[in-house]
């Protein structure tokens, strides 16, 4: 399909979402051994089970803020909010297993009040970012490194504005923005000056609606080991616009904290400390955006730098409805959700047991 049908079609789908955002599509996941008749009664069910997850607030109704608090009843609706499915930031941050607050599948499933029906919750980003490092080259006093940034849907271009940010120790560089027709070269310049290793971060907004951003970022050597994965080190939790980082060894030393939005960017500053975490204060942006966090620091003698995102998405909770053959009538629904004014795409699915 040549590149302007597609951004003609992608341009006009995100249009439809807007329209549509609170109308759901359904599908029924037809496995081997599933019986191949839909039963009305059983789908408008499900469908106003996923509706009632994403439309009430819970009880109670600031569970998410409060990271003590198991909710009662479940909801991921924000209080008193304007819009139908514009959900709660920490509700949908405690969701995601990487946070010290997140809920269990169990707490979930007795909250939910429904001992026949089981579910699966996914929340991610409208398109998909991928990043990735193509050449570097040795020059006099640094190096570069060439990057080839996606941006796509379901394998289509998604036009898009980036923003890119670079960290490294005692390293901090901001990109302007460059548009892109879903297909962009990015070249990175470090000093040799620079100890890593680094890390590259892009934040990518549609240029057909605002309210869609979607993110990732890479990880990459530079006058040091390769990096270690995400996690290795601290364990970031953000609730309540509050930021948690637990040390997952023994002599960790913090160094640089930062929030990074497409549009805005702020240091941090820690508000605490003992010999197992620290925290932050996380500013409230005014943009619709996903705010990343970065925190750097030593271990021992080695530099590290680890990130997560406030909503801390993309996360997938709950039932593998692949392997079960004690289920039948497994339905899946798709809605489009607000958070802090950017949009996402929400997926649930829902089976109970054979009859």
């Amino acid at each position: 399909m040549p590149a302007i049908s597609i951004d003609t079609f992608f341009a006009c789908s995100l249009m439809v979402i807007l329209v549509v955002s609170a109308m759901a599509s359904t599908s029924k996941l037809l496995y081997p051994y599933l019986n191949n008749g839909l039963d009305e009664n059983i789908r408008e069910r499900y469908r106003e089970i996923s509706k009632y997850m994403l439309l009430n607030v819970g009880e109670p109704e600031n569970w998410g803020q409060n990271s003590q608090v198991t909710p009662e009843t479940f909801g991921l609706a924000k209080a008193g909010a304007f819009n139908a499915y514009e959900l709660d930031v920490d509700k949908v941050s405690r969701l995601n297993s990487e946070n010290l607050y997140a809920l269990s599948y169990a707490d979930i499933f007795l909250a939910l009040k429904m001992s026949d029906v089981s579910f699966r919750i996914e929340i991610k980003p409208i398109f998909e970012v991928s990043i990735n490092l193509t050449a570097s080259f040795n020059e006099t006093d640094s190096k570069i490194y060439q990057f080839e940034i996606l941006t796509e849907k379901h394998g289509s271009r998604v036009q898009a504005n980036l923003k890119c940010y670079i960290i490294a120790e005692n390293y901090f560089n901001i990109t302007d923005t460059v548009q892109s027709s879903g297909r962009t070269s990015l070249n990175i310049t470090l000093s040799n000056n620079v100890n890593g290793p680094a890390l590259l971060i892009v934040l990518a907004k549609s240029i057909y609606e605002q309210g869609i951003t979607s993110f990732s970022a890479y990880a990459f050597a530079h006058n040091s080991a390769e990096p270690h994965p995400k996690g290795t080190f601290l364990k970031l939790s953000p609730v309540n616009y509050n930021l948690t980082a637990s040390f997952l060894h023994s002599e960790i030393v913090l160094q640089d904290a930062y929030a990074l939005t497409f549009n805005y960017n702020s240091s941090l500053t820690q508000t605490g400390n003992n010999s197992q975490s620290a925290t932050y204060n996380i500013p409230r942006f005014l943009d619709s955006s996903p705010i990343i966090i970065v925190v750097t620091g030593q271990n021992s003698t080695d530099f590290f730098i680890e990130w997560t995102a406030y909503p801390q998405i993309p996360f997938r909770i709950g039932a593998d409805f692949s392997n079960s053959q004690t289920l039948s009538n497994v339905f899946s629904y798709t809605y489009t959700v607000s958070i802090d004014s950017a949009l996402y795409q929400c997926n649930i699915w829902l089976g109970g047991p054979n009859q």
